[in-house]
């Protein structure tokens, strides 16, 4: 099977994320892929379905945030005939669909509060009942959930259930930002660079050595996605042609050479680095309840730099 780009690299923090995926991949917990835009949260979550033993079943993917606020029960857990205004005929709903095989639950974060808790039930029980319907439905469905939102501010701040957060939380998989996939990046250029040349039927470009090391500086605030369209323009505008880093439009992203400063600002007198990062550490730790990889995630660097920091500033 191909691997698909979002997947493509040999940075640790994406093979351990492989590593995992393949074991839970071969059971039927439920799974939360959480991770920044872009990363390849939903690529991953066909993978783990595409190597489970459902994967002869279908594999229904629904984006929550686009379901219609009136409809979305309907949607899920479908509804008989007449069951309300403008139901002329039965509907089966995407859980029904997917029996014996596995629903993606995308942007799970934007489930209005009623569907939380038929979700909440239906994990609990496995039984489906549509709307109108004198019973519920038995039915083996497998749920993948992802967000790029953090669900754990969502339940502290009442926006979603915390029980419904506990039922998903079963085998939590972190989709790493592209920027702390040292060496990825490379790869990536690569892989892209060939496909989308062949799929426009244009000539490759070529990358200077030079502009590939600027790409690794560069943050990625898009991820993979970012990386891809900015080498498809690259493939469209420039085939066939050697390409420097000051060969880019600036139009097409802001280089960090143009940045004369970030946000941040010292003071005129001046400030204390320790501290500095003593406080962001411990302001992100109490943002995510002391969950040390998303934290680390917060702060833009791996969990392992972030055990280091927490050891080195005696941060318990």
């Amino acid at each position: 099977m191909d691997v698909p780009p979002e997947l493509i690299g040999d940075s640790p923090e994406l093979q351990a994320l492989m590593r995992q995926a393949s074991l839970v991949a071969r059971t039927d917990a439920t799974v939360l892929v959480q991770g920044e835009s872009g990363t390849g949260k939903e690529r991953l979550a066909r993978r783990i379905h595409a190597h489970s033993r459902r994967s002869a079943a279908p594999l229904i993917s629904v984006n929550c945030a686009s379901l219609p606020a009136d409809l979305v029960e309907s949607e899920l857990f479908g509804h008989r005939r007449g069951a309300f205004t403008g139901a002329h005929e039965a509907q089966s709903g995407l859980i029904r669909q997917a029996d014996g095989g596995t629903l993606l639950l995308d942007e799970i974060a934007e489930l209005p509060p009623g569907a939380q808790a038929k979700l909440l039930r239906f994990l609990e029980s496995g039984e489906c009942q549509p709307l109108g319907a004198a019973r519920p439905e038995k039915v083996d469905v497998r749920i993948i959930a992802a967000t790029h939102q953090d669900l754990n501010q969502h339940v502290t701040e009442g926006r979603f259930r915390a029980d419904l957060f506990f039922r998903l939380f079963v085998v939590p998989l972190e989709m790493p930002p592209l920027r702390q996939r040292q060496g990825d990046v490379r790869r990536l250029v690569e892989h892209f660079r060939l496909e989308l040349a062949n799929a426009h039927e244009l000539e490759p470009p070529h990358f200077t050595p030079e502009l590939l090391r600027w790409l690794e500086r560069w943050p990625w605030p898009g991820n993979v996605r970012e990386l891809k369209n900015l080498v498809e323009r690259c493939v469209i505008f420039m085939a066939g042609q050697t390409i420097r880093p000051q060969d880019l439009p600036d139009s097409w992203m802001q280089s960090p050479r143009d940045q004369k400063h970030g946000p941040w600002v010292i003071p005129p007198d001046g400030l204390s680095l320790e501290r500095l990062e003593i406080d962001l550490i411990r302001q992100a730790l109490e943002r995510t309840a002391g969950n040390r990889s998303r934290a680390a995630r917060l702060l833009g660097i791996t969990r392992d730099t972030l055990l280091y920091r927490m050891k080195k500033n005696a941060i318990s």
